[in-house]
């Protein structure tokens, strides 16, 4: 019974009485697309979610499946780890390592930071804290030049191999960066764990990525810190959120910390990815007017300076040192015209504090460097001032034939998908590499190998994981069965050439050269085929020989007279001589006129893959 209007009625008979109405058919449940990444509601077209549907190799398994991935990926990241570290007492220490080591020595020893600048400390640290703990301590060599210093730290106590050993252990971090950051990538593209996985591990089957992560050097540690930067870029422009922009600059200041070519990689990235998103999403966030934009790059600027301020803060600095660096850049740039030279002339009016200006500097004296160019070698030529196709030469070389034909082809594909999806993400790897490998082929004059554009890698091997699952798919599908099962293999055999790198290569990875380069000296050397690391080989070899005297052509940053050689002799320029003689292809093709004798004899054998050792009747 109810009142109403001081009434009863009797609505339970009264209902009990009619008969039930008709329910209305209940509407679907409305979800948020996991393909929409600003949640901003359901799609309206969903082509682009199925295109990129279609290239997972299964459906995701729910939460199980994660933790399965999880141990897969740890187990690709400890593979290539162990891989990377079997060169470890292989190579004698490389060109780079004892600068390297003697800047972060210096910092941790003596909390200044006065050699080789034009790289920031960050990496550097890292890499020197194994062999300070260990008891390696500064010198004091006077600074610019850190090479005597990082020699002298490497040999002190008899210590030779520790400190080298623990120098590059300190650079496992950042491959394990590399591969989770590629993972990040590779999980937002394809959308599928196996994918994922796939394009993670395609990665350290690529002989150049392992073999610069086993030395005490930056490329990889630049490579995985600019990387995850231009994915935290790309989650930002996606959502405009100020968190997102507060993660984009933090790990931007990493990166320029890290090396300085993070400045010109990340702030190329960063237009070139806003056009590509503001010509095919810009509807999808809304709300994110040039005042949200600007706040969010405003934010973004002032987290840099958090990583940066921690990489060049804590030090007790030489005043004098750091005002006469700060004063060579502020002059260095009033030289130039220009937007340069206005640059200068602001420096020259500014009151900055001590970090920034050693900030200043570095930038400078890499724009130094570069502008005065490097001594490099291509096909047979030396140069100064690089060449426009240097890093091609180098990526067609140096990357092996299933990645080189597979990763271009896939970047492509999915380039093609994306802007037909309207999916920013798509487009970024080619963008990306478009931008970075442009920049490097048209405005570096340091063209000294791979190492500088290892960035690339991941782009491409995300592209190969996209078109193998997209070929595997379409295969499955494919009628009659005996041209699928044709394809299957094709593609396997593809999958398994790549892979098989690892152990092809091992453990000379970073002088590895693809099966179409017979003479990899007539095309690159430097750190792509002798960057000084088989002198120790060359020891073993003549203890093993028996060999009393030995002339040597080495370049390198090794110190002969404290090394376990023979009686040697360095090998005059231009004067033959008998017995043993042993030149590594650096010093052959610095000077060749020097040694163009030694080609009236075959080589003996060649010492690992950059020495070749003759006797000379």
């Amino acid at each position: 019974m109810a009142r109403v209007d001081g009434r009863r009625h009797g609505l339970r008979e009264s209902a009990a009485q009619c008969a039930p109405l008709p329910r209305a058919a209940r509407e679907p449940r409305r979800r948020t697309d996991r393909h929409d990444l600003n949640g901003t509601g359901t799609r309206a077209d969903h082509r682009a979610a199925a295109s990129l549907r279609s290239v997972t190799l299964s459906a995701p398994a729910g939460a199980r499946a994660a933790p399965a991935a999880r141990r897969a990926l740890a187990l690709i990241i400890l593979l290539a780890c162990l891989l990377a570290a079997g060169s470890w007492r292989v190579y004698s220490n490389t060109w780079d390592e004892p600068e390297h080591l003697a800047a972060g020595v210096e910092l941790l020893d003596r909390g200044r930071y006065e050699y080789d600048t034009e790289h920031p400390p960050l990496a550097r640290v890292l890499l020197a804290l194994g062999p300070y703990l260990a008891g390696a301590h500064s010198f004091g060599t006077p600074p610019p030049n850190g090479t005597p210093e990082g020699v002298d730290i490497l040999y002190q106590d008899g210590h030779y191999w520790r400190y080298l050993t623990l120098a590059r252990l300190g650079m496992l971090p950042f491959l394990v960066l590399l591969c989770l950051a590629t993972w990040l990538w590779a999980r937002r593209l394809l959308e599928s764990e196996r994918a994922a996985l796939l394009a993670v591990l395609l990665l350290v089957s690529v002989p150049a990525v392992l073999g610069h992560a086993a030395l005490a050097s930056l490329d990889v540690a630049a490579a995985a810190t600019c990387l995850l930067a231009l994915y935290a870029l790309e989650l930002w422009l996606a959502s405009a959120r100020l968190a997102d922009a507060a993660r984009f600059g933090l790990a931007a200041g990493v990166a320029v910390g890290t090396k300085f070519s993070a400045v010109p990689f990340i702030g190329l990235a960063l237009p070139a990815l806003a056009l590509t998103r503001a010509a095919t999403a810009w509807r999808q966030t809304p709300g994110a007017g040039p005042r949200a934009w600007l706040v969010g790059l405003t934010l973004a600027g002032l987290a840099a300076l958090l990583p940066l301020a921690l990489a060049y803060g804590p030090r007790s600095a030489n005043p004098a040192g750091v005002a006469l660096r700060f004063n060579w850049a502020v002059s260095y740039l009033l030289q130039e015209r220009g937007p340069d030279h206005l640059l200068g002339v602001l420096l020259s009016h500014l009151s900055l504090p001590r970090e920034a200006k050693d900030l200043i500097n570095g930038i400078v004296a890499v724009k130094a460097h570069n502008d005065s160019g490097h001594l490099s070698y291509l096909l047979g030529r030396t140069g100064t001032t690089g060449w426009w196709y240097f890093y091609l030469v180098a990526l067609a070389v140096k990357t092996p034939i299933p990645l080189l034909a597979a990763g271009p082809a896939g970047v492509a594909w999915l380039a093609r998908d994306g802007w037909r999806d309207r999916n920013p993400w798509a487009l970024a790897p080619a963008v990306l590499i478009v931008t970075l490998l442009a920049f490097a082929s048209l405005f570096s004059h340091i063209n000294v190998g791979i190492r500088h554009i290892l960035v690339l890698y991941p782009f491409l091997a995300i592209g190969a994981a996209y078109v193998t699952v997209r070929a595997w798919r379409s295969l499955a599908a494919l009628r009659p069965r005996r041209a699928a099962t044709a394809g299957t293999a094709v593609v396997l055999t593809l999958v398994f050439w790549q892979l098989s790198t690892l152990g092809t290569a091992y453990p000379d990875y970073l002088p590895y050269f693809n099966e179409a380069v017979p003479h990899p000296e007539r095309v690159l050397v430097d750190s792509d085929l002798d960057w000084g690391q088989d002198l120790r080989r060359l020891e073993l070899r003549a203890a093993q020989l028996g060999i009393a005297k030995l002339s040597i052509a080495y370049r390198g940053t090794a110190d002969l007279k404290r090394e376990p050689l023979p009686a040697f002799v360095v090998l005059g320029s231009r004067r033959p001589v008998s017995g043993w003689v042993a030149i590594s292809e650096l010093a052959r093709t610095r000077n060749p006129a020097d040694y163009a004798w030694l080609d009236a004899y075959p080589p003996l054998e060649r010492i690992g893959k950059s020495i070749d050792l003759y006797y000379i009747p």
